[in-house]
């Protein structure tokens, strides 16, 4: 099954028990992790650990056996900053995007499955990528 890079909101809906979201975004991630290796990245990481109090917590939330950690590729990079600019010009806010950017092409350029609540985003700009929605 091809790979799942999960991205941040899922996973906080999970650790933070969200009431609208929990349920469904762990029914969807635990599916998933039966079949099908889940993927993070540092953005990932570093979304996620506002949440955590200390490494040690996201450490043991996002289990390297569970999780699989992969860097960035410099051509995620580049895609990012090129679907940015095209957000931007079709008259996006200056909020912080680039990161779901950043996300989105990390999942596309690696042929991953991209499992998230941010979907209207990800299926503009990457519309090749096949998206999970809890």
């Amino acid at each position: 099954m091809t790979p799942v890079l999960v991205d941040s909101n899922v996973i906080l809906d999970v650790a933070t028990q969200d009431p609208v979201w929990a349920a469904r975004s762990g029914l969807l991630l635990a599916r998933e992790a039966e079949t099908a290796q889940l993927i993070i990245n540092p953005i990932i990481f570093a979304e996620v650990s506002v949440g955590f109090e200390g490494i040690e917590g996201l450490d043991a939330a996002l289990p390297p056996e569970l999780f699989r950690r992969e860097q960035l590729p410099w051509e995620a990079a580049f895609l990012a900053g090129k679907c940015f600019l095209a957000y931007r010009r079709r008259g996006g806010k200056r909020i912080s995007t680039l990161p779901d950017f950043y996300i989105g092409a990390h999942a596309a350029l690696a042929g991953y499955r991209l499992l998230t609540r941010d979907v209207a985003r990800y299926r503009t700009y990457f519309p090749g990528l096949e998206i999970l929605v809890p």
